[in-house]
């Protein structure tokens, strides 16, 4: 059963790259796509490691066209399912409305399959929302994927048993194969099998011992293993799963400790330090993170290695390069491990150095020619960037370094389309005590601006007041200069020219004074600019771009660079020059649309459609008016409620329906309105004569092209920077 085409992409639902082959499970998968069919909500629950994930990912794929995939895992704060949800079905708002309302928005009235794997620690968050978005949403059905059921009325709940004997073996000989083993169908392997009662990952984990014990060696140490069991030895009291088989969670409990056992000091040491990582790693930060105390970084690769073949760990190939994992059930042993040696603080705080480093190294590496690749490396890297910040945000004494990172992840919240993940953290950060003053500065502004881009003012305007005042009692100039810019910011948008200018050069000065260079001075710039350009002032308005334009250039910059392209086309079009300005349109969209920035994207469509016009294409001038109306809602008020920013509007509007009359103005725009982003996008740079879609380049290990030891010192070096 297949559901309709899907009209958006869901762009990071899709499933896991299967490394490894799909043995055995037909007809529980052909059972799951029964249950589907039957109800809304099914929820495929059993053990750790029996293979939940990857029958429902099969099932998803089979079902529908329209399906994504959220892996709840790494999220710990309920708070923020709604947004792991949205994010991984690529939706992007930069409204102060919570993430949820985009979800129903997006889905509604559409068939879709939505697939949420590894929930059992945020039951109540997961069920809350799953019931929200079912009573709301008739289209919609939920894959959910457990230890237990959510608990809901109308679920469906398909306990996915362990593998048969002969689904076993061939599993158990297929993953010998994979290593260049031949393991022949004997006694001793279904005696193994059997005594592993089929849990994959069991067998996954006797397989990659292969290489040092045969068969009847690995049935002789498990043998060992469940009588000391018996014997009320280590490990005897498993921690119970509700919803699960007691004795099959204690066979894979068993199982995983028996690995352990075999694995050296040195691999059962990185086993523990590695459970700290949220998600995925790369082996700069296993190396920075783990090492030490009995395990010398220049070790971490060969232990890992090891890890590996014993599929401890599994690696995935990613544009990024290789990134390792661990098993949530194989993680959980290891931070068991880890609590119990009583190091699990210190390697939290190793964790969140290396991502407040790693943060340090992105924040200036986004002025330059790698900031494509700094927005690529932070996608990949957020869940553990929110588990620094959310260690960091609980912990005694480590709000400073807390505020320091969602500050110093501005160009993430901003650039990358993020904004209401970005305020949830900075406003929980600046909430909190610190004696480190500076850190907490540069979170206000950080505030300040990301609600002005919601279009929340009074906040905005409190968090910047508060950030000047307190950075002129403390002297800290930087702070005062960002303070004083965004207030200029929020005086644009406001329609205060006058006042706008006299801020923005003043902020202007300020940084000239302190030496400050990077993408937000040259936005500032920008926007110094647009007040330049809607007071009338149109050369000046272009002396400033084209100043911003050129060290741009020399820097590699492309955000900041997208902004005064836009502040040129209107120049242009205000001139005639309408072949120049949709030139200048067609780059400053596809820069934007790249970098996830729906403000910088609507903006451009708005004057796009203007210069459409101008140019005697009224209907293609309202198709790009509906497009950019239906992304509005997503940004904010449309066009802040400006009557200067809406000046370019309404001229294309009145332009347009006296050409084609109102009944086909409004059809018009009717089908724009259907278009998503990227098919609007598509079709203005269609329209534009513009190439196909510029993606960001995939991030290729350490920002700055360094090497870990550089990051390392830059984890150790933000510390310092964020106690001033």
């Amino acid at each position: 059963m297949r559901g309709p085409q899907r009209p958006d992409p869901f762009t990071d639902g899709d499933p896991p790259l299967e490394l490894t082959t799909f043995v055995g499970r037909s007809a529980e998968l052909a059972g799951l796509t029964a249950a589907l069919g039957r109800a809304r909500l099914v929820t495929v629950t059993g053990v750790g490691g029996v293979g939940k994930s990857r029958l429902a990912a099969r099932a998803a794929v089979g079902w529908a066209d329209a399906w994504g995939r959220v892996e709840l895992t790494p999220v710990r704060d309920p708070q923020f399912v709604e947004y792991a949800v949205a994010e991984a079905l690529g939706l992007t708002d930069h409204t102060a409305r919570l993430p949820r309302e985009t979800l129903l928005e997006h889905l509604a009235g559409r068939p879709a399959l939505l697939v949420l794997d590894g929930f059992e620690h945020l039951v109540a968050a997961c069920a809350e929302l799953t019931a929200e978005l079912l009573r709301r949403l008739p289209l919609l059905r939920v894959l959910a994927v457990g230890r237990r059921p959510l608990g809901l009325a109308g679920e469906r709940v398909f306990p996915l048993a362990p593998l048969c004997e002969g689904e076993a073996v061939e599993l158990f000989a297929d993953r010998a194969r994979e290593q260049g083993l031949t393991v022949a169908d004997g006694p001793e392997v279904r005696e193994l099998c059997r005594r592993l009662e089929g849990i994959p990952l069991a067998l996954e984990l006797a397989a990659g011992r292969l290489r040092a014990l045969s068969p009847a060696q690995l049935l002789q140490r498990l043998d060992d293993r469940f009588r000391l069991l018996r014997a009320g030895g280590r490990d005897s009291a498993p921690r119970p799963v509700p919803g699960g088989p007691p004795c099959r969670h204690q066979t894979l409990r068993t199982a995983i400790g028996w690995s352990h056992e075999l694995c050296t000091p040195a691999e059962r040491l990185l086993w523990a330090r590695l459970s700290v990582f949220a998600q995925t790693f790369e082996l700069e930060a296993a190396e920075y993170v783990c090492s030490g105390d009995g395990l010398p970084a220049e070790d971490v690769l060969d232990v890992l290695s090891e890890l590996l073949t014993q599929s401890v760990v599994t690696r995935e190939e990613t544009p990024a390069g290789p990134r390792y994992r661990m098993l949530d059930t194989v993680r959980a042993y290891g931070a068991d491990w880890l609590e119990g040696i009583g190091d699990a603080g210190r390697l939290r705080r190793r964790h969140r150095d290396w991502y407040v480093g790693l943060a340090t190294w992105c924040e200036l590496d986004w002025f330059s020619p790698r900031q494509g690749e700094v927005a690529a490396r932070v996608k990949v890297e957020l869940p553990n960037l929110r588990a620094a910040l959310e260690f960091s945000s609980t912990e005694p004494d480590e709000a400073h370094l807390g505020q320091y990172l969602a500050g110093s992840l501005w160009f993430c919240w901003v650039g990358c389309g993020r904004l209401a993940e970005g305020r949830r953290w900075l406003v929980r950060c600046v909430e909190l005590d610190s004696e480190y003053e500076q850190s907490r500065l540069k979170a206000l502004w950080v505030l300040g601006y990301v609600a002005i881009l919601q279009g929340d003012t009074v906040p905005a305007l409190a968090a910047l007041r508060e950030c000047r005042e307190q950075a002129e009692r403390a002297a800290d100039a930087t702070a005062v200069a960002y303070a004083e810019h965004r207030t200029g910011c929020l005086a644009l948008v406001s329609d205060d020219m006058a006042g706008a200018e006299t801020l923005l050069r003043s902020a202007l000065e300020r940084y000239q004074e302190i030496g400050e260079l990077n993408s937000n001075v040259l936005m500032g710039q920008v926007e110094l600019a647009m007040a330049r350009a809607f007071q009338g002032d149109l050369p000046d308005a272009v002396r400033l771009c084209e100043d911003v334009r050129r060290v741009c250039e020399d820097h590699g910059e492309r955000w900041a660079r997208s902004y005064a392209l836009y502040v040129l086309a209107y120049a242009a079009w205000q001139e005639g020059a309408q072949d120049t300005a949709r030139e200048l349109l067609a780059e400053c969209l596809r820069n934007a649309h790249a970098f996830d920035d729906l403000l910088g994207s609507v903006l451009v469509l708005e004057l796009l459609a203007l210069v459409t016009a101008a140019r005697g294409e009224p209907a293609e001038a309202a198709v790009l008016q509906g497009a950019a109306g239906r992304i509005w809602p997503a940004v904010g008020l449309p066009l802040f409620g400006s009557a200067y920013y809406n000046a370019p509007h309404e001229a294309c509007e009145a332009m347009a329906r006296q050409a084609l009359g109102d009944g086909r103005y409004e059809e018009c725009v009717q089908e724009g309105g259907r278009l998503d982003r990227a098919e609007t996008v598509a079709r203005a740079l269609g329209g534009a004569g513009g190439r196909a879609l510029d993606a960001l380049p995939a991030p290729r290990g350490v920002p700055q092209g360094g090497a870990g030891a550089d990051h390392a010192e830059a984890a150790e070096r933000a510390a310092d920077s964020a106690r001033g």
